[in-house]
């Protein structure tokens, strides 16, 4: 195995390592706001530097090697897609933040509902970030057509959600604010299922030399 090849291994590994980390930051902010766990939550904020540290280390890598060795086409369209995946990533580590605030604010007041089909969303959405990695690193394109069909499942959590925050709020006025921070966490997953969607149409069209977007793709039963 040449210098290039072990290089190119050594930027799958960190690929994967960021995207673990961002799992995790998903799973520890909707746990912080299952649990009401502000010193978690702050601590997700925090950590949301090393995410944006993990991006630009990995943008720099892929430079070096588009300067150092000149790839060839492929490769080429292996490294620009890294440099896609890992914004993408940078995303969605700004999304957990963004839940954590919202835990933060949810939990100055009583508990609106049970938090049953949030955890579900992100369990999926956490799934989703991890299949379209594996897809991207072994360049699986079944996996990542999954991936963008598994996004409706979301879809249709977030739309059920917002109708029941609706008729909370048209029941009790004082429901709103609460309401409305449930809402934007919703939002913020679902956001997450889209990132992880976009990363599957890269690497559909990495593998395939297919543009998929814009395209509506079942879920594989």
């Amino acid at each position: 195995m040449g210098h290039f090849e072990k290089d190119l291994d050594a930027l799958k590994e960190k690929i994967l390592k960021m995207g673990a980390f961002v799992e995790t930051q998903i799973a520890s902010s909707i746990k912080c706001l299952v649990e009401t766990d502000l010193t978690l939550a702050r601590q997700t904020i925090q950590n949301d530097h090393l995410v944006n540290a993990m991006d630009v280390a990995i943008d720099d890598e892929c430079l070096r090697l588009l300067t150092l060795y000149q790839p060839s086409t492929h490769d080429l369209q292996f490294i620009t897609t890294a440099m896609k995946i890992t914004s993408a990533l940078e995303r969605v580590g700004d999304l957990s933040e963004d839940i954590c605030e919202r835990a933060i604010a949810l939990s100055r007041e009583p508990l609106l509902k049970p938090y049953i089909d949030l955890p579900r969303m992100a369990e999926a959405a956490q799934k989703m970030v991890s299949e379209t990695l594996d897809a991207f690193v072994n360049k699986d394109a079944t996996l990542a057509r999954k991936v963008c069909g598994d996004d409706a499942f979301i879809d249709d959590l977030s739309a059920q959600i917002f109708r029941e925050l609706i008729s909370y709020m048209v029941g009790d006025r004082r429901s709103i604010a609460r309401a409305i921070h449930i809402s934007f966490v919703s939002k913020y997953i679902e956001c997450i299922g889209d990132h992880a969607s976009d990363i599957a149409e890269m690497v559909v069209y990495l593998v395939e030399g297919k543009v998929i977007r814009h395209t509506v793709i079942e879920p594989i039963k």
